[in-house]
C-alpha cells in the first residue's frame, strides 16, 4: 500500500507547488487612496494577464489580491494546458453558429501559443512539456472518443493521433484504458511557477500588485471606487477576475457560477526507469469520464494525480486514502511508492461549462466600465491568459475576441442560494453512477 507521510488534514493543505516555486518578497498591501486607469480584482492568471497587457499599453494598473498572488486555482491546478473549452463544442455551435464556434476554438489554440510566447519572452522557467492524451475507460467510450477526434479534424481542422486499444498500453502503462487520442500541441507545466512569472512580467511592465488586499465594496460610476481593507482605489475601468471569490461584489454574476472542490496528490520522486515507463511520452493524461481522473509526470519524476471532486464545498472524508486508491487502481506498479503531498482548491463552473466573459450593464450609477472573466470550469490554465488579453483589448478599444465570448448566454444555477448546491450534488451522483456502469 502507499505510505502516507502525514494526516489527511495536513495533507489537504500541503501543496507541492508551494514547496517548489519560491515566491520571494510579498507584494505590499494597499494603504490610502490611489487613482489608476484600471483596477483588477484578483491576482490569478486572468487578472495578471490583463494587467500585463494593459501595462504594456501604457495604462496605470493596480491588481488587488485578497490573499497571495497565485494562491487560488491558478497556482494550485493540475497543470494541464489543453485545447478547447470545458464544454463540448456543440454547446458553442448551438449558441453562436458554426463559423463563430470555429473562431472560439481558434482562440483556444491561440491561447496555447500565447503560453509559449510568454515563457520565451519573459524567461519563465515553468517546466513546460509538450503533449496531452485523452483516454477512454471503456470500449464504448473509446469509440465515442475516436468519433470526437474525427469530427475535430474535419470540422475544426485540428487533427490528433488516434490510439487503438491494442496500442494504448504503450502510451499509458495502465490496465484501465481502452483507447486514446494524442495532441502534441497541448501540454503541461508547473502552474505556480508560470503564474508568478506572469506576475513578475506585469510588474516589470509597470503594473502594481497588492497582496492581502480584499475588496470589500464597489461603488460604480465614471470613476469607480473600490474600498479595500486598508484603503480605496478609484479607477476608470475595473476587471473582476475573482474565480469563486466574488462574494457580494456582483451578486448577479455569483449566481451564474458554482464552486467545485478539486483535489490532487503527488508521489515521492520515483526511480527514473519507473517514472519513464508510466507515460513514455511524458504527456499529460485525462480520461473522458464525467467525474474524471487526470495525471502527469513532473519534471523531477513524480506522478501528480488529480481525481476527487466535491460539489458541496466540503473536503471529502478520507481524501488521502481515496486519492491513494485512485493512483494504485490506475498504476498498480506504484503500490509501494509514497504519497508526499496532497491538496485541494476550488474552481468556478457555469451551468453549461462555457466561459462567462462580459461587462456589467450601465445604469444604477454604473457606467458600463466594469468587466468580468469567470466560469473557466476547470479548463482555464491556457484560456485565462488569452482572456486577459481579450479583455485588455476591449478596454482600450482594440478589435478582438472579447465580444464574441460575451455573446454566450448563461443561466443562474437553479434552486436559489439554499437548494442549488444540494441539487448539483445529486446530479453529479447520477453521473458518477453512469461512469461506474460504463
Amino acid at each position: 500500500m502507499l505510505e502516507l507521510r502525514e494526516t489527511d488534514r495536513d495533507l489537504a493543505r500541503d501543496c507541492w507547488y508551494d514547496v517548489t516555486a519560491p515566491r520571494g518578497p510579498a507584494w505590499p498591501a494597499l494603504d490610502g487612496t490611489i487613482d489608476c486607469d484600471v483596477a483588477i480584482v484578483g491576482g490569478g492568471l486572468a487578472g495578471l494577464s490583463a494587467a500585463l497587457e494593459l501595462a504594456q499599453r501604457g495604462l496605470s494598473v493596480r491588481v488587488l489580491e485578497a490573499g497571495t498572488v497565485g494562491g487560488g486555482a491558478s497556482g494550485r491546478n493540475g497543470g494541464q494546458a489543453i485545447h478547447g473549452l470545458a464544454c463540448d463544442m456543440p454547446v458553442i455551435e448551438a449558441q453562436l453558429g458554426m463559423d463563430d464556434a470555429r473562431r472560439v476554438f481558434a482562440v483556444t489554440i491561440e491561447a496555447l501559443e500565447l503560453i509559449q510566447h510568454r515563457i520565451a519572452a519573459h524567461g519563465i522557467a515553468c517546466d513546460w512539456q509538450d503533449g496531452f492524451l485523452a483516454v477512454a475507460t471503456s470500449a464504448r467510450k473509446a469509440g465515442k472518443l475516436e468519433a470526437w477526434a474525427q469530427r475535430m479534424a474535419s470540422v475544426y481542422s485540428y487533427p490528433m493521433r488516434s490510439i487503438a486499444g491494442g496500442d494504448i498500453r504503450r502510451w499509458v502503462a495502465s490496465p484501465r484504458y481502452h483507447g486514446g487520442v494524442h495532441d502534441p500541441r497541448s501540454g503541461h507545466l508547473h502552474p505556480l511557477k508560470y503564474t508568478l512569472g506572469i506576475a513578475r512580467a506585469a510588474t516589470q511592465a509597470g503594473a502594481v500588485l497588492h497582496e492581502g488586499c480584499e475588496v470589500r465594496a464597489i461603488e460604480a460610476g465614471p470613476s469607480t471606487r473600490l474600498r479595500t481593507t486598508r484603503g480605496e482605489v478609484r479607477a476608470r475601468q475595473v476587471l473582476l477576475a475573482c474565480n469563486v471569490h466574488l462574494g457580494g461584489l456582483a451578486p448577479a454574476l455569483a449566481q451564474r457560477i458554482m464552486p467545485v472542490g478539486t483535489y490532487i496528490a503527488c508521489t515521492e520522486r520515483l526511480e527514473p526507469g519507473l517514472a519513464a515507463s508510466l507515460i513514455p511520452s511524458r504527456s499529460a493524461v485525462c480520461d473522458t469520464d464525467v467525474v474524471l481522473d487526470y495525471f502527469r509526470p513532473t519534471a523531477d519524476d513524480r506522478l501528480l494525480f488529480g481525481g476527487r471532486v466535491s460539489y458541496s464545498t466540503l473536503t471529502p472524508a478520507g481524501l488521502t486514502h481515496t486519492m491513494r486508491q485512485r493512483i494504485v487502481r490506475t498504476f498498480p506498479q506504484l503500490a509501494r511508492s509514497r504519497v508526499e503531498h496532497a491538496w485541494g482548491g476550488f474552481v468556478d463552473i457555469t451551468m453549461n461549462r462555457a466561459p462567462d466573459f462580459g461587462r456589467l450593464p450601465a445604469g444604477r450609477g454604473g457606467a458600463g466600465n466594469i468587466y468580468y472573466l469567470q466560469g473557466f470550469s476547470g479548463h482555464g490554465l491556457a484560456l485565462t491568459g488569452m482572456a486577459g488579453r481579450l479583455v485588455a483589448q476591449a478596454m482600450v478599444g482594440e478589435a478582438g475576441g472579447f465580444e464574441l465570448f460575451s455573446r454566450l448566454k448563461h443561466r443562474a444555477f437553479p434552486g436559489g442560494p439554499w437548494l442549488r448546491m444540494p441539487a448539483l450534488v445529486l446530479g453529479m451522483a447520477w453521473y458518477r453512477l453512469r461512469d461506474a456502469l460504463g
